[in-house]
């Protein structure tokens, strides 16, 4: 745990990141931001980081904290991200999490409100040691006053969770800027699972994001990105949001469970799946298993009946008919020589009267 504290002291202290060499020493440099970008400041206080009090973090907060930061490597990007951000300077300022709306796509299914254990890992970790890695926002590009998010979208809601404000950077940029960098912080963290990546690569395309665009947010090659389009193009909306994130799912199952659910009855039967009890009670790995196993379940074959015989006054079998999904009846040419050919030009009139006694049923 020492060498995480390191990381953080040297962010938010004086020392150097690792492999990063030494700084000389030199007085504090002010930079102020430009009057057109001073326009679209926000109204907040500004905040240094500062470090947490010491003797705060508890050993289930670090756990906490590793679960929703996933590993030391990632600490230390979002540290030289954030050393970069402020070396440019920009600051680090304090934004109620209410003016602060979500970016143009979704970029995940997951369900903070029901058993999300990294989201809640994330909460308890900022309720101990605060928010540790700003988000980054941008002005509304419609809203006067309020802001759009780049990336941090679990952080803003954890502080409005936790009734903080957000600490955020705030910098202007354009939609494909905006995609990007919402794209490349999630491929850089490895947190989307197959079917969320699957999802926002299809709903940046929907937005109408140029596929080059998507492709290089996603740091997909052209291959992967038809892939993930066709899978989310099969499987049903609402059914992939019921199901959640599913990390252990990859693209082979998805592709099976689109194919199941390509007929009525089978999107019938998951629509009353995807709202039973032991479905919503589940977690999200559990419940891409529950469906998957219930449409894979055969179903149960109609009883037809069993084959009748049809004879003549003598009692000789003349023909035999047999049901099912497809009956038939099958003539005994030994037994009466000519019936088939006589049944046959036969047919074009019984079919009449079989219409003929349906109507009148009516």
């Amino acid at each position: 745990m020492s060498k995480r504290k390191d990381h953080l002291k040297a962010l938010f202290g004086s020392g150097p990141l690792p492999g990063e060499a030494p700084s000389p020493a030199r007085a504090p440099e002010t930079k102020s931001m430009p009057q057109d970008k001073a326009d679209h400041a926000p109204a907040a206080k500004s905040a240094a980081p500062s470090a947490p009090a010491p003797g705060r973090t508890s050993s289930g907060a670090i756990k906490a904290m590793g679960l929703s930061l996933n590993s030391v490597n990632q600490e230390l990007q979002e540290a030289r991200a954030l050393k970069e951000s402020l070396a440019r300077g920009e600051q680090v300022v304090e934004i109620d999490p209410a003016r602060i709306d979500p970016s143009l796509v979704r970029d995940r299914l997951s369900h903070e409100d029901q058993g999300d254990e990294a989201f809640n890992a994330l909460v308890e970790s900022m309720r101990e040691s605060g928010q540790q890695v700003p988000v980054l926002l941008r002005p509304h590009p419609t809203a006067q006053g309020r802001y759009q998010v780049a990336y941090g979208h679990r952080r803003v809601r954890a502080c409005m969770r936790l009734e903080r404000p957000v600490r955020a950077i705030v910098r202007e940029l354009s939609d494909d800027e905006l995609v990007l960098a919402q794209g490349k912080e999630n491929t850089e963290r490895r947190n989307l699972s197959f079917i969320e990546k699957a999802f926002f690569a299809h709903g940046l395309i929907a937005h109408g994001f140029d596929r080059g665009i998507v492709q290089n947010a996603l740091s997909l090659h052209k291959a992967e990105m038809t892939r993930l389009l066709a899978v989310a193009g099969a499987v049903p909306a609402d059914i992939a949001r019921a199901i959640g994130p599913a990390p252990k799912a990859g693209r082979p199952r998805w592709l099976s469970l689109a194919e199941k659910l390509k007929s009525e009855a089978a999107l019938e039967a998951a629509e009353r799946i995807i709202t039973s009890e032991a479905f919503q009670a589940a977690g999200s790995d559990e419940r891409f298993k529950l469906l998957f196993a219930q449409l894979s379940k055969k179903p149960p074959q109609p009883r037809h009946g069993r084959p009748r015989d049809v004879t003549d006054g003598k009692g000789k079998v003349i023909a035999r008919y047999i049901p099912g999904p497809k009956p038939r009846l099958e003539i005994n040419e030994e037994a009466e020589p000519g019936f088939a050919e006589f049944l046959l030009k036969r047919m074009p009139g019984l079919i009449a009267q079989a219409q003929q006694a349906k109507r009148e049923r009516r």
